[in-house]
C-alpha cells in the first residue's frame, strides 16, 4: 500500500544487466553528457566534408570524389573538435515567428503545465535522472524537488554498493537487515528515506535506449525541435515523449507492437498512411516527427493542456476522461486540476488492497498517471541533448521515382550506412513519392520537401492560428455535432498546400475515425451519470481519508 507519498514503479523493471552493478561515483550528473561530447563529433567533422562533396558530385568522378572527401576529412578532424568543445551554436531551422496567435497560446499552455506540474507533481524533475542512467539499477529522488537522493543496484548488495547523491543520507542504511527479495528491498529502503528526506519516488533506471541511441542521433535534435513547433509543439515536451518512448529510435518496436519515434501502433500507422496523399514510413524519425507533432497538437487544443493530452496518448482517451471526471467528482474546475485530482485518485484506489473500486480507476494504472510526469521530467535532457551534441541538418526529397539504396550512394558518395542514419528504414530502396532524408539537398532526387527549413506560409499559420483558438472541452470534440468544424479545418489546411498543412489534415481524419467510430462517447457518458461510481468515489475518499489519519503525509504534495 502506498499512502505515505511513495512510488513503487514496478512496470518499469528490466531485466538484469550482465555488467557491473556499481556505478561510479561522478557519473550521476554527466552520464548522458559525457558520450554525447564524445561520440556526436564525428558528426560536426562530417559537416565539413559535406561541402565538398556537393561541389563534386556533380563531376560523379569517383577517383577524384575520393581523393578529395578523404583529403577533407582527415583536415577537418582537428577543426571538428575545436568547434564542439567551445560548443560554437548551430544554425538553427525557421520556427515559428513571434507574436503568432498560434505561439502565444502555446506558450501560455506551456506556462500553465508547468506551474500545475509543480504544483502537484514537484517531483517531476526526478525522471530526468531515470532516463540517462544505465539500466540495471535503482534510483531514489525526492518528491518535493525531484532531486536524486541515490542509485543502488538492481543486483548487489546495497550497503556497500550505493551511490549518494546526498551524502547526508549515507547512514541510514547502518545497521540495518535489508531484505532479500528485491520489491521488498525497495520498499524499506523507500521508509527509510522517507524517514530522512521527505517523501520519496523509486524507479528503475532506464537509460540504455537514450545513452545508446544519442550518439548517432542526437544531433538531429535540433531539427526535429523546428518540425515539432511548426504544429505548435514545445519542442522540450514533444522530444521528451520521443526520449520516454523510444530513446529516439525510429525502428524501435515494443511488445505490443508499437513501432518507432513517438511508438504508435502498427494499425495506427497503416491507418495514417491510407489516409495521407503521400506515402509515410513508419521507421524514419524525420518522417514520423510530423505526424507526432500535429496529433500531440491537436490533442493539446482538444483539453487546453499538454498534459491530459500526453496521458490519452498513453492511456488512451476514455481512461482519460474518467479521470477527468474523477477529478470534477472532488471539486475540481480546470483541466489541469481535473485531471491531476482524478489520477490521483484513480492511483490512490487501485492500491488499496482487492478491487472494490475497479469501477473507478478501470485500466488506468501506475504508468498512465506516471507518463505527462515523466515527460515532463525529460524535457531538460531534450535541452541537454542540444547543448552537448553538434547538430546536423536534415533535408528532405520527394523522390518522383523508385531509387535505390546504391544508387544513392553513388550519387552522393556517402557511405551506406550514413545514409541509413538519415533513413532508418532504408534497406535496399526508397519507393515512389516516398521522401529520402540526407545532410544536403540533392536537386536530382526529388523536390525539397524540408518544410521546417522555410518559414510558414501565412495561409497555414492563419489556419493553425484558428485551430488554436478553438474552444477546447474533450466532451465537445467527442460529439459528433462537432465533427463539421474538424471537417472544415481539414479542408482549410489541406487548401493550404503544404507539406505540414497536408499532415494537420491527414491527423485530424485520423483524430475523428478515433474519435466518432468508438464507443468512448458512450462510455463515458455512462460513467459521469452512474450513481454506483458516484457512491464508490465517495466512499474511497473517506478510506484514504481513515488511512491518512492513521499514517499522516509527510509532505503537501501526498493526496
Amino acid at each position: 500500500m502506498q499512502l505515505r507519498g511513495r512510488i513503487h514503479c514496478s512496470f518499469a523493471t528490466h531485466a538484469p544487466s550482465t555488467r557491473s552493478s556499481l556505478l561510479r561515483a561522478g557519473l550521476r550528473a554527466t552520464v548522458v553528457l559525457r558520450p554525447l561530447l564524445t561520440m556526436a563529433l564525428l558528426p560536426r567533422a562530417l559537416a565539413l566534408r559535406k561541402r565538398v562533396l556537393k561541389r563534386v558530385i556533380a563531376t560523379r568522378s569517383t577517383p577524384t570524389y575520393v581523393a578529395v572527401a578523404i583529403a577533407t576529412l582527415v583536415a577537418a578532424a582537428p577543426a571538428a573538435w575545436s568547434a564542439a568543445a567551445f560548443g560554437r551554436p548551430p544554425k538553427l531551422p525557421m520556427t515559428m515567428p513571434p507574436g503568432s496567435a498560434a505561439t502565444e497560446i502555446v506558450e501560455a499552455r506551456r506556462r500553465a503545465d508547468f506551474a500545475a506540474m509543480q504544483r502537484f507533481r514537484p517531483g517531476y524533475e526526478f525522471w530526468r535522472h531515470v532516463f540517462t542512467m544505465p539500466d540495471g539499477s535503482i534510483a531514489f529522488g525526492s518528491a518535493v524537488d525531484g532531486r536524486l537522493l541515490a542509485t543502488f543496484p538492481a543486483r548487489g548488495e546495497w550497503t556497500r554498493h550505493a551511490v549518494w547523491a546526498d551524502p547526508t543520507l549515507a547512514g541510514i542504511l547502518e545497521g540495518q537487515h535489508l531484505a532479500r527479495e528485491l520489491s521488498e528491498r525497495r520498499e524499506q529502503v523507500a521508509v527509510l528515506l522517507e524517514r530522512a528526506a521527505g517523501p520519496v519516488l523509486q524507479n528503475s533506471t532506464r537509460g540504455d535506449a537514450l545513452l545508446r541511441n544519442a550518439p548517432r542521433y542526437g544531433s538531429f535534435v535540433t531539427e526535429w525541435s523546428a518540425i515539432y513547433e511548426r504544429f505548435g509543439v514545445p519542442p522540450g515536451i514533444g522530444l521528451a515523449q520521443v526520449i520516454l518512448e523510444s530513446g529516439l529510435d525510429g525502428t524501435r518496436r515494443s511488445e505490443a507492437n508499437a513501432v518507432g519515434f513517438c511508438q504508435w501502433l502498427r494499425t495506427n500507422w497503416k491507418l495514417l498512411n491510407h489516409l495521407s496523399p503521400t506515402p509515410i514510413e513508419a521507421w524514419n524519425q524525420t518522417s514520423q516527427a510530423p505526424y507526432c507533432a500535429a496529433y500531440l497538437s491537436v490533442l493539446a487544443t482538444k483539453y487546453g493542456s499538454f498534459i491530459p493530452a500526453l496521458s490519452e496518448h498513453n492511456a488512451g482517451g476514455t481512461n482519460v476522461g474518467r479521470a477527468l471526471i474523477n477529478g470534477e467528482h472532488l471539486g475540481a474546475h480546470d483541466v489541469r486540476t481535473r485531471y491531476l485530482l482524478g489520477s490521483k485518485l484513480a492511483r490512490d484506489l487501485r492500491a488499496l488492497p482487492g478491487r472494490e473500486y475497479e469501477d473507478v480507476y478501470h485500466s488506468y494504472g501506475p504508468r498512465s498517471y506516471l507518463y505527462a510526469e515523466m515527460v515532463f521530467g525529460n524535457t531538460l535532457n531534450v535541452r541537454r541533448l542540444i547543448a552537448s551534441t553538434p547538430q546536423e541538418s536534415i533535408h528532405a526529397m520527394r523522390t518522383p521515382r523508385e531509387m535505390s539504396l546504391a544508387h544513392i550512394v553513388k550519387r552522393t558518395g556517402l557511405a551506406a550506412a550514413e545514409v541509413q542514419r538519415f533513413n532508418p528504414a532504408l534497406v535496399a530502396r526508397v519507393q515512389a513519392d516516398g521522401t529520402l532524408y540526407l545532410p544536403y539537398y540533392v536537386s536530382g532526387f526529388g523536390p525539397d520537401v524540408a518544410f521546417w527549413h522555410r518559414p510558414p506560409s501565412p495561409s497555414y499559420l492563419a489556419v493553425l492560428d484558428d485551430f488554436m483558438r478553438l474552444e477546447p472541452g474533450a466532451e465537445q470534440w467527442d460529439d459528433p455535432a462537432f465533427a463539421p468544424v474538424l471537417a472544415d479545418f481539414r479542408r482549410r489546411f489541406r487548401n493550404t498546400n503544404t507539406e505540414e498543412g497536408a499532415v494537420m489534415d491527414t491527423v485530424l481524419a485520423y483524430v475523428m475515425d478515433q474519435a466518432y467510430t468508438s464507443s468512448r462517447r458512450t462510455l463515458l457518458s455512462a460513467f459521469r451519470r452512474d450513481e454506483q461510481v458516484q457512491r464508490l468515489i465517495e466512499h474511497g475518499v473517506r478510506e484514504l481519508d481513515v488511512l491518512r489519519a492513521q499514517r499522516p503525509a509527510v509532505a503537501a504534495a501526498t493526496f
